[in-house]
């Protein structure tokens, strides 16, 4: 990636992250423009080709072709690094895309990964079958349980790789305790920050070295495109990954980085506002009998309920999960259906982190591809419902969800 001017103007030290989620940036252009720019191109005009070579040897500051830098995704990967307390970060095209680049950047043939067995499908999916044949072997071990991480470690462990809180039963892992155990093998620890945000837990403070981000989801907020990121030190970011997506190319677009660039400056007041509404949903839900169990980690019945609390600023984030009641598999999956069908105000959609409050079946969606061994060992069961929750009247929500709540018992 291109070397790039410094920020401008300077910052002053020791400011508090709402402030950098909306100060950090590129220089202005010579128009002063007060919000960011959109640079929206995909090469640069150099002023000769003596400039021009030295700009692509990167011995020179200076952009030269959107795949290895632009303003407008420099604007983001810097103030989303700021959030996180890291040295660098690199934006991709989405969240799948950045774990892509890790897996990428950090693995080779022989090489072995620690993962957890209940993180996203599509991640389980990618380490358990995609890089399998590139002779990258993955053990898949208990989110919440350190010893079975420990366990799990062999001499060619290169790379633990957690998502805290899972999606979608939302369990928490101790990221002290497993980048303690990665350092101590010789391992990188890796941690998806999607559910929480920098706003409730930066994993580099905890030892973390990578945080993983799919900027589809809270970083841009209302649902309008594709991204994601590694943040991290230089000599992962700039060194290895930077390097790397220049030849591979699954860069972020310079439009959907200014999208999730006005997002960060959004973010904090969205977060706590919707983790707020999802206290009050989760509450509420536990008291209905149709449901068996809700999945929340600011609920006092979450296994991980205390750990929460430490690592994630106190606060339990805005996605809930939950399992209805029934016989069956076949029973609870019908009810779970009827539940969702019968939402007026909810969005029946897979993403998460939208001011509009989603619901979905996780078994048969983000999850879908997985067998039904996989999912077993996920914890994704048939009756289980996912609510990412918004920023909608939190009793407008409750009334939505009891259409079909009150009636999903007479699925038979």
């Amino acid at each position: 990636m291109n070397s790039v001017p410094k920020p401008s103007p300077d910052l002053p030290e020791g400011l508090h992250p709402d402030t950098l989620a909306v100060r950090v940036t590129v220089p202005r252009s010579q128009y002063g423009e007060h919000s960011e720019a959109m640079y929206v191109t995909s090469c640069f005009v150099q002023p000769d080709s003596e400039t021009s070579a030295r700009r692509f040897a990167s011995q020179e500051e200076g952009y030269t072709y959107t795949r290895t830098g632009n303003p407008s995704v420099t604007a983001f990967e810097r103030r989303l690094a700021a959030l996180e307390g890291a040295e660098s970060a690199v934006a991709t095209a989405s969240g799948m895309s950045a774990i892509l680049l890790m897996g990428m950047g950090l693995l080779k043939a022989g090489d072995h990964v620690v993962c957890s067995q209940s993180m996203f499908g599509s991640t389980i999916k990618m380490f358990g079958t995609d890089f399998a044949k590139f002779g990258v072997e993955t053990s898949f071990v208990s989110q919440t349980d350190a010893a079975a991480w420990q366990a799990a470690v062999k001499p060619n462990t290169r790379l633990l790789f957690a998502e805290t809180p899972t999606n979608p039963l939302t369990e928490v892992c101790d990221i002290a305790a497993l980048a303690a155990i990665a350092h101590e093998a010789g391992a990188v620890l890796a941690v998806d920050n999607c559910f929480a945000t920098p706003v409730l837990q930066r994993p580099i403070s905890l030892g973390a070295d990578l945080v993983i981000h799919s900027g589809t989801k809270f970083l841009d907020g209302q649902g309008r495109v594709m991204a994601g990121a590694i943040c991290g030190a230089s000599k992962y970011v700039d060194q290895i990954f930077a390097p790397l997506i220049r030849s591979a190319g699954m860069v972020l677009s310079p439009f959907n980085a200014w999208v999730v660039t006005k997002g960060l400056e959004t973010l904090s007041l969205r977060v706590k506002a919707q983790s707020a509404n999802a206290l009050q949903i989760a509450r509420w839900l536990e008291t209905h009998p149709a449901i068996e169990r809700v999945f929340y980690p600011g609920l006092p019945s979450h296994p991980q309920h205390a750990l929460a609390m430490a690592q994630q600023s106190g606060t339990g984030g805005a996605v809930i999960a939950f399992s209805v009641r029934g016989d069956s598999p076949e029973q609870t999956r019908a009810r779970a259906f009827h539940v969702i069908d019968s939402a007026r105000v909810c969005s029946i959609a897979t993403n998460l982190g939208d001011v509009k409050t989603l619901i979905s079946h996780p078994a048969s969606t983000s999850h879908g591809r997985l067998t039904e061994e996989q999912r077993q060992a996920a914890g994704v069961v048939q009756g289980l419902i996912r609510l990412a929750v918004g920023l909608e009247h939190v009793p407008d929500i409750q009334t939505d969800l009891l259409r079909g709540l009150d009636s999903c018992t007479s699925i038979v």
